[in-house]
């Protein structure tokens, strides 16, 4: 008999604490765009867990009402690799900083990824260290100036959705604080995916990087500088899509005027393409947050699941005609008791 999911709303889904980020900021909007998105995945409170590390977005586990668990700095995935292989029936996301992912949490992230564990990680990128007042991060630009750089950051940044693509992860995505239709359909693919999704959240911080993201983001130029993924359609972007990327072997991606090289010529998006490569050159294809910036799902293809091998695995040990029982591999051999 199949269980029936009660109706909820995003009331039902929202938690008695009192939200505290500062007035403005980014995480205020995802929040909202992730209260919506629950009672359309058909799922339940109590069947959901929401793991976080250290950040300001790592407060996201005590405002949406279902269980969670606020962990240690850039541990949240490796806790979450733990809760998904022993309940594979929990619907597991974590939620992570900059910071927190890509610094000290950055083992942990690549080999989530590279395991295909199934759990479904938001990453708000802003581009600082919000919750210590503004240090550079991972993906702060090279001449950042912060308190931690006062002659301006020396490190390259990290592109977030290059390692994510490297560690092939099966499914990338990238969406924005400033569009929750973008993010609530992003956010349900992530979900509907099996195995690891990760995808990028552009978050602006406006207290400590006001305006990070206004380049690409802001309603004003978004035309012009976001260019839409959509599997099956040509990339295209621009005014009446005047303009679009091509592939050639010399330069990689590149973006074109549509009129210059034909529609023909334009790459068709396949986010289903086993190999990473061409997902991984639409993740360099804009050098910053500045220039005309590819969004929407990169790479969404189909991989063996991982709690879901180990599970079979252990079955096949156990079964009759197998091997025989854990147990007893356990205590075979040479083994002793200590009085």
């Amino acid at each position: 008999m199949t269980e029936l999911i009660p109706v909820t709303s995003r009331k039902d889904w929202m938690s008695d604490q009192e939200v505290r980020w500062c007035p403005g900021c980014g995480d205020y909007s995802i929040l909202a765009a992730v209260q919506l998105l629950m009672p359309d995945l058909g799922i339940t409170r109590e069947d959901t867990v929401f793991v976080s590390g250290i950040g300001c977005a790592a407060r996201f586990p005590y405002y949406i009402n279902t269980y969670g668990l606020h962990s240690i700095h850039g541990r949240a995935p490796a806790i979450a690799t733990g809760l998904a292989m022993s309940r594979p029936d929990l619907h597991v996301f974590v939620v992570t900083g900059d910071g927190d992912a890509l610094s000290i949490g950055g083992n942990h992230l690549i080999h989530a990824l590279r395991r295909n564990i199934n759990i479904t990680i938001l990453m708000f990128n802003n581009q600082i260290y919000g919750l210590t007042k503004g240090q550079y991060s991972p993906t702060s630009e090279l001449g950042k100036v912060t308190k931690s750089t006062p002659f301006g950051s020396l490190d390259h940044p990290f592109n977030p959705l290059s390692l994510a693509i490297g560690a092939e992860a099966s499914f990338v995505a990238r969406t924005h604080d400033m569009d929750r239709a973008h993010m609530l359909e992003t956010f349900r693919r992530a979900y509907e995916h099996q195995g690891a999704s990760f995808v990028e959240v552009f978050q602006n911080c406006n207290v400590f990087n006001d305006h990070a993201f206004e380049g690409v983001t802001a309603k004003a130029v978004r035309e012009e500088m976001l260019i839409p993924l959509r599997h099956g359609e040509p990339v295209r972007f621009g005014t009446d899509g005047g303009k679009g990327v091509v592939i050639d072997a010399q330069r990689g991606a590149h973006i074109v005027d549509v009129d210059a090289v034909g529609l023909d010529t334009l790459l068709v998006h396949d986010e289903a393409r086993t190999d990473p490569s061409v997902s991984f050159m639409l993740s360099r294809l804009a050098r910053g947050p500045y220039e005309p910036t590819p969004i929407g799902v990169f790479r969404a293809v189909d991989r063996l699941e991982y709690s879901a091998e180990v599970s079979r695995q252990i079955a096949e040990a156990q079964a009759p005609a197998g091997p025989g029982r854990l147990e007893d591999l356990l205590h075979s051999g040479t083994t002793w008791t200590v009085d």
